[in-house]
């Protein structure tokens, strides 16, 4: 009898092991990303994964996939639905997949004119855009961006007719802002991200809009030789991780992965735009002329979006949406108004 007791007591002590030993082993995600292998984006996104290792309860194993090896984004945001990835960093684009009211953000050309302007209508929505995501089925770890995105094209070009004649850069999967271009009497030719600097050397394409960083990374600077200054859309992006993964991690260690994350998009956004601006004067060191936007031409451009406005109301922005960014930016611009009669 002394004998069972003393192996029951084993047993028991060997199962409370095992089952701690079971809680702390660290939860595996895999995280998905167009951006390239080396790049400021990835050694942001290692240092967050290093940190997530460090987390309570065994932490977290952050596996990071780039350079689009998991595919485009739509097809990042499928592999998030079926499990085969549980996290993914992603443009709007692949965001809109998700929930379509993030797009205002980004596919509202010129709607926004400064930073400021951009984050103040960014952190009124956030807890909408949240909220949106969360009946879809994922978490939004941060949100951010990477800078304006400006046309480069092969040829000179600065009014909105002369990018009429040339072929147009436009992502894979994106129907509606393609189907609006051609309305408006643009070549739009639809690739995935990773195969643009083969369609511009194969002449596929002409005109790609991207951030400085972006065209000098892909090595855009080759073939197009020129952009115009224009200050088209934020190139918005955010990182996010399915809710079922999000729920199976204790409550501390989501607090400590939500915390540097959002860290972690700070960073990217602050560096990214800083390395817009470099790669700005890295590619003009090589050839790349930059045509400056006189407020003339800003006004025909600004005449030329107007015009779609309306076209991208309800089909690429959901009305409601597009409407209260018009009213928050006016909102902040009179606030800015006040202040400066104020002084």
């Amino acid at each position: 009898m002394r004998a069972f007791y003393r192996y029951s007591w084993i047993i028991v002590f060997l199962l409370a092991t095992s089952a701690t030993t079971y809680a702390q082993a660290p939860v595996r995600i895999r995280l998905g990303t167009l951006a390239p292998r080396g790049s400021s984006y990835h050694q942001i996104l290692l240092q967050m994964g290093e940190k997530w290792r460090q987390a309570p309860h065994g932490g977290v194993t952050l596996t990071i996939y780039t350079d689009g090896t998991m595919g485009g984004e739509a097809e990042m945001v499928r592999r998030m639905r079926v499990g085969q990835l549980q996290a993914a960093m992603l443009t709007v684009l692949g965001l809109s997949e998700i929930d379509k009211s993030i797009a205002a953000l980004q596919e509202m050309p010129m709607m926004f004119s400064t930073y400021d302007e951009l984050e103040y209508v960014r952190a009124a929505m956030r807890v909408d855009i949240e909220q949106r995501f969360l009946k879809n089925g994922f978490v939004v770890l941060c949100l951010g961006d990477s800078g304006w995105a400006h046309f480069f094209s092969r040829t000179p070009a600065l009014r909105p007719a002369d990018f009429k004649r040339m072929k147009i850069f436009a992502w894979a999967n994106d129907n509606h802002q393609i189907e609006l271009m051609k309305a408006a009497g643009y070549q739009p030719v639809p690739l995935e991200f990773t195969d643009t600097l083969t369609g511009l050397q194969t002449g596929l394409i002409d005109v790609v809009p991207t951030v400085p960083v972006y065209a000098l990374a892909g090595q855009y600077c080759g073939p197009l030789k020129h952009m115009l200054e224009l200050k088209w859309v934020p190139l918005v992006g955010g990182i996010v991780v399915t809710k079922k993964a999000w729920d199976a991690l204790p409550a501390d260690t989501r607090e400590l992965c939500m915390r540097s994350a959002e860290e972690a998009g700070q960073l990217i956004q602050t560096r990214s735009r800083q390395e817009s601006l470099d790669a700005m004067e890295a590619m003009q060191k090589r050839g790349l002329q930059v045509h400056p936007v006189p407020p003339e031409l800003e006004d025909e451009w600004r005449a030329t979006v107007e015009q779609m406005y309306p076209k991208i109301r309800g089909s690429i922005v959901p009305a409601e949406t597009f409407d209260r960014v018009r009213k928050l930016v006016a909102e902040y611009r009179e606030s800015k108004a006040a202040e400066r009669k104020a002084k």
